[in-house]
């Protein structure tokens, strides 16, 4: 998602600036404070519903962390051997290049930005199963989508406009593909942008979505269309949709039942929708970092995206349109923490690695 990649935003970082240490290390401290502070959340709302945090099969940080690094180090080779490609006429090696481009700060930062960032998540997935113990309002939800179609269901429409077989099962595999999409921006925003602090906008401002989303959660505690309105799903050719949201209703009953239990875990909330929330703030990042043709591919994907929650009775509109809210939202909040501004244009000044800030 950079200069290596795009070839737009490499050229943005200009000749270093004369910034005191204080100054140049300051959004360092501030994304630490985040982290921090959302971590005495979680652990301050684990003692009142006194349930321990879990991380289910290693499935939200070890597995996790480790899979996620691994795709690193496979975008950190491209990486090199692009960037020592383009180079090759000024006589240097692939190891120069390695050397000049990962510099021990730059692997330093990069690994402290990917666990700081798991370790937001997890917090993030601990909160969302907790908030199960909050009384669900989707009737609320359910009329508010009524008003908005003018006494139709969103969801029926779709259905009627798009047929109930083959739709459900391209919109599923589009649907399913949301944790793969995400992975993928994480990892090249941390390989393949220019400089350590341009790479943190991208991880910061994720960090606020799901931070702001499981806010959203506990704002407004529900379950989704798919258990308000069941009737309206019915006639859906029977894809693992379905044998999702069941997994999930399960997965709620017990912790509800057994919150003491090492296996009781809930994973679903609708308001706001995060799939769009960090689809479009993929969008906007491409658009950051100057990626044209990429942006509009991932805006392709959105508008699927949001097509699906609705079709498949994930989400209602309203859940949708507070995702889109909350991507703009944390984006600028991610530009706020990470630059001191809410525009790019102090990014733009930041001098390239060598130990740079």
């Amino acid at each position: 998602m950079d200069g290596a990649v795009g070839g737009t935003t490499e050229t943005r970082a200009g000749a270093p600036d004369a910034v005191s240490p204080v100054r140049e290390w300051g959004w360092v401290l501030r994304v630490l404070t985040l982290v921090a502070v959302f971590a005495v959340v979680a652990i301050a709302r684990s003692r009142q519903v006194d349930v321990p945090f879990r991380d289910p099969h290693g499935k939200l940080f070890t597995n996790k962390l480790l899979s996620t690094a691994q795709t690193l180090l496979v975008a950190v080779a491209i990486d090199i051997v692009v960037r020592w490609l383009r180079g090759r006429r000024q006589g240097r090696s692939l190891w120069q290049t390695a050397r000049s481009r990962w510099t021990p700060y730059r692997i330093a930062m990069i690994a402290g930005a990917l666990v700081a960032y798991q370790v937001v998540y997890l917090c993030y997935r601990n909160l969302k199963s907790w908030d199960i113990f909050r009384a669900p309002q989707d009737e609320m939800l359910l009329r508010w989508d009524r008003w908005l179609f003018f006494g139709h269901s969103p969801a029926v429409l779709l259905h009627d406009l798009l047929g109930e077989d083959l739709a459900a099962r391209l919109l599923t595999d589009l649907y399913e593909s949301f944790s793969t999409l995400v992975t993928i921006a994480l990892v090249a925003a941390l390989a393949f942008t220019p400089t350590v602090r341009s790479a943190y906008v991208f991880v910061v401002s994720a960090m606020w979505a799901w931070i702001l989303g499981v806010g959203s959660y506990y704002l407004i505690p529900s379950l989704g269309p798919f258990h308000a309105a069941p009737a309206e799903f019915s006639g859906l050719t029977r894809t693992s949709i379905q044998r999702t949201q069941e997994a999930y209703v399960v997965q709620r009953d017990h912790l509800l039942a057994n919150p003491h239990a090492h296996d009781a875990f809930a994973q679903i909330s609708a308001f706001a929708s995060l799939h769009c929330a960090l689809t479009f703030l993929v969008f906007l990042m491409a658009r950051y970092y100057g990626l044209r043709w990429l942006s509009w591919l991932v805006g392709l994907f959105l508008v699927g995206t949001l097509l699906a929650t609705v079709y498949l009775g994930w989400h209602f509109v309203v859940d949708d349109i507070a995702g889109l809210a909350l991507a703009w939202v944390s984006v600028q909040l991610g530009k706020w923490t990470v630059l001191g501004s809410w525009s790019s244009q102090r990014e733009r000044r930041e001098p390239l690695e060598s130990g740079h800030v």
